[in-house]
C-alpha cells in the first residue's frame, strides 16, 4: 500500500493518523516457522537485521504477516545512516552491527493472521487485530506503531517529533481495504523553505540543469556540500541567468563529487563561486552529511549574503 502527498490534514470522523518514521518499509511475514523480511522492492532484508528477524520469529504466530518500517533509534533521533550501513554490510558485518546499533520493527498494519487474510477487511478492523496481537508481545525491538483518530494529536506529533526525525504523517480512512501498489493512504510531510549557498552546477553556470548546493560548517567555517536540487526548469534556468560565474583558484570542493542521490557514477559538475544565496525546501531527512533527497528549487535571494545562511544541516538556526 502506497500514499500521495498532500498539502493540508483532512480531517473527519473516519481519518486515522500515525507518524511517518523516517525507516526502511518492510513486510515481515512468518511460516512454517521461517521468517522473511522484504523490502518495498522485494528484497530480503532478514539477514541484514537479524536481530529484528529473531525477535520477530519468536514473537508471531504461525502464517502471520505484518506491514511496518525498521528504524534505528540512536538515543537522540531516528538514524538513517545506521540503517544504509546495515543495508549496505555483508551478513557477518550486519551481525555485528546488529549488536552495535540494533534496529527496531514499527508495525503498523496487520495482513495476515494465522492464515486468515486481513487485507480485505477495512482498516479500522485490521488495527483492532494488531492491538491485540501486540497487547502480548512484549519485545522491546517490536513496536506497535502510533495511531490516533484526534487531528489535534496529529498536529502535536507533526509539530513535536520533527527533531528526532519523524518526517511527518500518514493519514489513513479507517474504512478501506489493503491494496498493495495503490495510492490510498495520505502523506503531509514537513516541508519549510530555507537558504543555501551555490557551490556547484551540473550543466554551465550561466545556464545550470541542476544546482549543487552547500552549507556552512558551524564548527570549521568550510563550505560543506548539503545536496543538490530537483532538474531546473526553463523559468527557473531564466531567473539564474547572469547570477553565477565559474570559479577561481581556491574553491574547497573536488572538481568530481563521490557517487550520490540515487546514482552509482560521480556527479559531474562545474565548481562556480559561492556566493549565491537560494530559497529551497529541503526535506530534513539527512544521510552521510547532506540532505537525503534531491532538494525542490524555488528562487534566487541575492538580497541575502552567504554569511547570513544557517549553518549545517538546519533549517533555521
Amino acid at each position: 500500500m502506497l500514499a500521495r502527498t498532500v498539502e493540508t490534514l483532512p480531517e473527519g470522523v473516519h481519518w486515522r493518523y500515525e507518524p511517518k518514521w523516517d525507516g526502511f518499509r518492510a513486510i515481515a511475514e512468518r511460516d512454517g516457522g521461517r521468517l522473511r523480511i522484504t523490502s518495498r522492492s522485494g528484497r530480503g532484508l532478514d539477514s541484514r537485521f537479524p536481530e529484528v528477524a529473531e525477535s520477530l520469529l519468536a514473537a508471531l504466530p504461525d502464517a502471520t504477516t505484518l506491514d511496518g518500517e525498521i528504524v534505528r533509534w540512536s538515543g537522540e533521533g531516528l538514524d538513517f545512516d545506521a540503517l544504509q550501513r546495515r543495508n549496505r554490510a555483508s551478513v557477518p558485518a550486519a551481525r555485528r552491527l546488529a549488536e552495535e546499533e540494533p534496529a527496531h520493527f514499527i508495525a503498523f498494519d496487520l495482513l495476515r493472521l494465522t492464515e486468515a487474510d486481513l487485507t480485505q477487511s477495512a482498516l479500522s478492523h485490521r488495527r483492532d487485530r494488531l492491538e491485540k496481537l501486540f497487547a502480548g508481545i512484549h519485545d522491546p525491538r517490536l513496536m506497535l506503531g502510533w495511531q490516533t483518530t484526534r487531528a489535534v494529536v496529529a498536529r502535536q506529533w507533526f509539530d513535536g517529533l520533527a527533531g528526532v526525525g519523524v518526517e511527518g504523517l500518514m493519514v489513513k480512512d479507517a474504512r478501506r481495504t489493503y491494496v498493495p501498489g495503490r495510492r490510498d493512504w495520505l502523506k503531509l510531510k514537513r516541508r519549510i523553505t530555507t537558504e543555501a549557498i551555490v557551490g556547484g552546477v551540473i550543466g554551465r553556470p550561466d545556464r545550470p540543469s541542476a544546482l549543487v548546493l552547500g552549507r556552512l560548517d558551524p564548527a570549521s567555517g568550510q563550505l560543506r556540500i548539503a545536496g543538490r536540487t530537483a532538474d531546473l526548469t526553463r523559468a527557473q534556468q531564466d531567473g539564474l541567468a547572469g547570477l553565477l560565474r565559474a570559479a577561481e583558484d581556491g574553491h574547497p570542493w573536488p572538481t568530481r563529487l563521490a557517487p550520490a542521490w540515487g546514482t552509482g557514477e560521480p556527479v559531474v559538475y562545474v565548481r562556480v563561486e559561492p556566493e549565491l544565496v537560494v530559497e529551497v525546501e529541503p526535506d530534513p531527512a539527512e544521510s552521510a552529511g547532506r540532505w537525503r533527497h534531491v532538494v525542490p528549487y524555488l528562487r534566487p535571494r541575492p538580497d541575502v549574503r552567504p554569511g547570513e545562511v544557517p549553518t549545517g544541516l538546519d533549517i533555521e538556526t
